[in-house]
């Protein structure tokens, strides 16, 4: 038994040379091949001919228009779901391609043909509405014993898995606390199931159940069901406990000037002052550059004129 997120056709081809038959879940929303028509149906659906088909008509599960008359149908009145109707249709199969699974795998792709059953009840508890529910078992050529089999071990496997889940849940394994695990010895599931009071521990031990008195009698048993006798486990070793100390970081040093934020365009009637920037040279000094240039070394009358302009420049 598999659920839906098992790739039951590729399990099926890997063990195909054993007596096993595999049932699993597929999606609602898949698409199978019918198996391909006989040579006496070809001619019918052919009549000039051409290469035989690999694969049948398809067979959408969400779309009723495709889904041809179905092999075996079978009617099961069950207690709590009502009136249970399984459709099967024979030699169902995928249609294959080189990905996922079958990614290595060398030479032309095999047809994986099956039992699609289809499985819808009246309604669930409390009445809900009972979606349909898609199986793909491994074994052709079924009848309604082996239609009916397959459905109820597929529901039954789905009650042990539930059990199992809910006995984790009683047991409190679906809320671990991972620092109280060390030291810890693991339960046994069995332990869940026993009903009957633990062996009676001889007179002498620590732990001997002492003469219960009038209030211990009157006292009310367990309302959850549990392991009847578990001991205690060791206390765990107590760890080193660690410095929470943060070390102090190094200051950093600036290795450039941060960078201008980007400027946003200016809406109307809008005055941004102009932002001084390190790199971009001042007026002073781009008239002092110029006169560098410009005047001669050796001339002071006009290198005293240049410094004249640029005072004026600068105070106006």
């Amino acid at each position: 038994m598999a659920d839906a997120g098992y790739d039951i056709t590729r399990l099926a081809w890997i063990l195909r040379d054993l007596p096993v038959e595999l049932i699993g879940r597929v999606r609602g929303d898949r698409v199978m091949r019918l198996p391909k028509p006989t040579p006496e149906e070809y001619a019918q659906l052919y009549p000039k001919g051409g290469r035989p088909p690999k694969h049948g008509p398809e067979f959408r599960f969400a779309k009723p228009d495709t889904w041809p008359e179905p092999a075996v149908t079978t009617r099961t009145a069950t207690t709590n779901y009502g009136k249970a109707v399984a459709q099967a249709w024979d030699r169902a199969h995928p249609r294959l391609t080189h990905r996922a699974a079958w990614l290595d795998h060398q030479g032309e792709l095999p047809l994986a043909e099956g039992t699609l059953i289809r499985l819808e009840a009246e309604h669930l508890s409390k009445d809900r509405a009972a979606p349909a529910v898609w199986l793909w078992s491994s074994k052709t050529g079924t009848d309604d014993a082996d239609v009916d089999r397959a459905w109820q071990a597929f529901l039954r496997r789905f009650d042990l898995e539930h059990t199992s889940r809910l006995f984790k849940q009683t047991l409190g394994w679906t809320r671990p606390r991972l620092w109280e695990t060390r030291g810890r010895r693991p339960v046994d599931l069995a332990d869940h199931r026993r009903l009957h009071p633990a062996p009676a521990r001889p007179a002498g031990h620590p732990r001997a159940a002492a003469p219960l008195g009038k209030a211990d009698r009157t006292a009310p048993a367990h309302t959850r069901p549990g392991p009847t006798d578990v001991s205690e486990p060791p206390p765990a070793p107590a760890l080193p406990r660690q410095s929470t100390e943060t070390p102090t970081a190094r200051p950093r040093t600036a290795t450039r000037h941060p960078e201008q934020t980007p400027s946003t365009p200016l809406r109307r009637g809008q005055y941004r002052p102009p932002r001084d920037n390190p790199y971009r040279p001042t007026t002073a000094e781009r008239l002092k550059n110029k006169l560098r240039v410009r005047v001669p070394r050796d001339s002071k009358g006009l290198r005293q004129i240049g410094h004249l302009c640029l005072e004026f420049t600068q105070f106006g």
